[in-house]
């Protein structure tokens, strides 16, 4: 490929958070990416993969003073930790960085001043919950109290995980600080904020024109743009471990202003500080950055960020992928059931191309979730890495080889044919790397390797080496070369394995798709090494016990408190039947963008209609499980409005966050039947 003819491109992956280690949820993505940067490399591509801790926040300021160090000592540490088990999944970053560095500073403060200097940037004063105790304003997050729609108890300052309900912090019931347990006080003060609705008419053409965002991607923006693009709060009171904003007094910017600048200066750093190298990325249109990103964070990365971009005088992204979230073994993961896997455990057990393998053959374009299901994933690694993949190396290149002294002899028509027929799949393979359809590449290879083992089956060179050992030589050849070619189209999920299979032909190099032109034949083959072997479940057992003891032995023992029973409010039977509970059947059900705990439901209620839901309860249901299951709601709650839409009625459900079930009729109950 001529240099005239190499793409350029930029790819990051969402930078994980400095509060916590690597889990498969990271995992998953940092693979995606690192497929794709493969690919592109393997082609000859001049590709960069870019990433970084993002470090900034108060729960940052918070973790480090409960360790009793600095936070830069928090998250030096915790970075090279996250860069540890990413690197041990063979995600291999350009630059691991972090955005607490100089960099970042000086490029956050340029975008800052240029979006003030266009007149992108507002001031005014927001009453605040401010903690005399802990001398700071509190986040949503560190406010705790009763929900002053259902009653429950402890729910964070923004949203209830029991009923679903948003709200805010000063309607919470009880409210108190979290760090100290006192009740806040309201404070004003004055906040700086991003004039997002500004960039309305470039972020609409941004996102119709082109392929910058998938259709599913596309539709949900849309939904944005009705409801009206609002203006952003880019700043946070002091004290705050991040940047301090430009010409303010203990203002500093919101971690989310500085942490996708965190991509521009991880770049700018490998760069060595070279402006110009890093602005044929952040300015020229004739290159390409795409960003990898979890659906939890789309709103940020396809409004924010290109309208930050845009303002600061650089350009957009040329494409934002948006993935979805990972289960396991059906489950959301969790520390309570042994399912929140981290990084290092699986590690300490399990091949991680294995799960590189796995995770390629379910990842499609889209922003479906992906279940790690570990049954199967044993059958699939052992039946289509180890027994396809993995044998049409080993069964040719150990004993047979041997006794022909290891060289390899030359093609004939019908071998040729063969590796034709492989060949004949590039194109097809090509397209799917490049629109992150790689179950598609996995199916195919897959397929191809049955055809190469077939072949080996039908000839079994290790019965015709008894009569004629040259034909036997020709059949081991095609096998090795049909290994060579899928060692190609397999090596952005599988480069350990892709070299591997290079150095046992003698090849000192790592696979590229150039190499599928041409053949390997009168050349001598190196020793056979192990390229993998078969998941054991034992090893799956182990991991997952050790994991869940772990998990046991962090949570803190509290001695059991006898529930309270005084205070319980009596009602009458005519207060009773002010409440109006219903039959509905479940005909509708999806996610929330841009809310962890809620599922929204669509209720068929008989003669009283469909109405629509918006339940807290995604812990312990997932919307596909949802779909024709009858349930009790109470039908005549007064309509409420959310900052996702209005939400009509209200599901009746038992326990608590992972363990909360749904009241569901014993039998013979239709939609709209009234409970008595």
């Amino acid at each position: 490929m001529s240099s005239e003819s190499k793409r350029k491109i930029l790819v990051t992956s969402a930078l994980p958070y400095a509060n916590g280690p690597i889990h498969l949820g990271h995992v998953l993505e940092a693979i995606q990416t690192d497929i794709y940067v493969r690919y592109q490399k393997s082609l000859g591509n001049e590709c960069y993969f870019f990433c970084a801790d993002d470090t900034h926040g108060t729960p940052i300021m918070l973790a480090a003073r409960k360790e009793g160090i600095s936070p830069e000592a928090l998250i030096d540490r915790v970075r090279t930790e996250h860069y540890r088990d990413l690197s041990g999944f063979l995600v291999e970053y350009d630059n691991y960085y972090t955005t607490n560095s100089e960099e970042n500073r000086i490029l956050s403060e340029e975008i800052y001043l240029s979006l003030k200097g266009k007149g992108h940037i507002a001031e005014r004063e927001i009453e605040q919950a401010y903690c005399d105790t802990d001398k700071m304003f509190l986040p949503d997050r560190f406010i705790k109290g009763t929900c002053p729609n259902c009653g429950t108890q402890d729910q964070y300052g923004d949203s209830c995980e029991n009923c679903g309900a948003t709200y805010s912090p000063k309607d919470l019931k009880d409210s108190h600080c979290s760090l100290c347990g006192n009740p806040p006080v309201s404070r004003n003060s004055k906040h700086i904020f991003f004039k997002l609705g500004d960039f309305e008419k470039y972020l609409s053409n941004w996102v119709e024109k082109g392929s910058h965002v998938a259709e599913g991607v596309r539709k949900k923006l849309k939904e944005w743009f009705e409801a009206g693009l609002q203006d952003w709060d880019i700043s946070r009171d002091g004290p705050y471990f991040g940047f301090k904003i430009p010409g303010e007094t203990e203002k500093y910017f919101y971690v989310w202003l500085d942490a996708p600048i965190g991509y521009m200066a991880s770049s700018l750093n490998y760069f060595k500080g070279d402006r110009k190298k890093f602005d044929s990325f952040w300015k020229d249109e004739k290159t390409e950055i795409s960003h990898f990103i979890g659906k939890d964070i789309l709103y940020f990365h396809t409004l924010f960020w290109p309208a930050t971009l845009e303002g600061g005088g650089y350009r957009s992204p040329t494409q934002v992928h948006v993935h979805g979230f990972i289960t396991v073994n059906g489950e959301k993961m969790s520390k309570s059931r042994g399912t929140f896997i981290k990084a290092d455990g699986y590690l300490k057990h399990l091949d991680p191309e294995h799960l590189r393998f796995y995770l390629a053959g379910k990842l499609g374009p889209g922003m479906d979730d992906l279940d790690l299901s570990f049954d199967d994933y044993t059958a699939k690694v052992n039946s289509d890495f180890v027994g396809n993949f993995v044998n049409l190396v080993s069964r040719v290149a150990t004993s047979i080889l041997d006794k022909l002294d290891r060289n390899l002899g030359s093609l004939d028509a019908d071998g040729k044919k063969i590796l034709d027929e492989l060949r004949s799949s590039e194109s097809k393979i090509k397209e799917w790397y490049e629109t992150r359809n790689y179950t598609r590449v996995m199916k195919e290879c897959s397929r191809l390797g049955d055809i190469a083992n077939k072949y080996v089956n039908d000839l079994a060179p290790w019965i015709q080496i008894k009569s004629d050992m040259e034909a036997a030589r020709k059949t081991v050849t095609v096998a090795l070369n049909a290994a060579r070619i899928l060692s190609i189209y397999l090596y952005p999920v599988l480069p350990k394995s892709g070299e591997k299979v290079y150095k046992i032909l003698g090849l000192n190099k790592k696979p590229e798709f150039a190499d599928l032109t041409s053949d390997l034949e009168k050349t001598k083959v190196s020793a056979y090494e192990m390229i993998t072997k078969r998941v054991e479940e034992k090893s799956i057992q182990t991991m997952l016990e050790e994991n869940t003891l772990e998990t046991k032995s962090a949570q803190p023992t509290t001695p059991a408190v006898a529930p309270k029973t005084e205070g319980v409010l009596e009602i009458s039977i005519e207060d009773l039947s002010k409440v109006d509970l219903r039959v509905g059947k479940i005909i509708e059900a999806g996610p929330v963008e841009g809310a962890d705990k809620l599922v929204q439901v669509k209720l068929d209620l008989g003669a009283l209609g469909t109405k629509n839901v918006f339940a807290g309860i995604k812990a312990s249901y997932q919307p596909q499980d949802l779909l024709g299951l009858t349930i009790v709601a109470v039908a005549n709650l007064k309509p409420r409005k959310m900052k996702f839409g209005v939400s009509e009625a209200m599901l009746l459900a038992s326990g608590e966050g992972e363990n909360l079930s749904l009241f569901v009729p014993h039998r013979g109950a239709n939609p709209g039947d009234k409970l008595k």
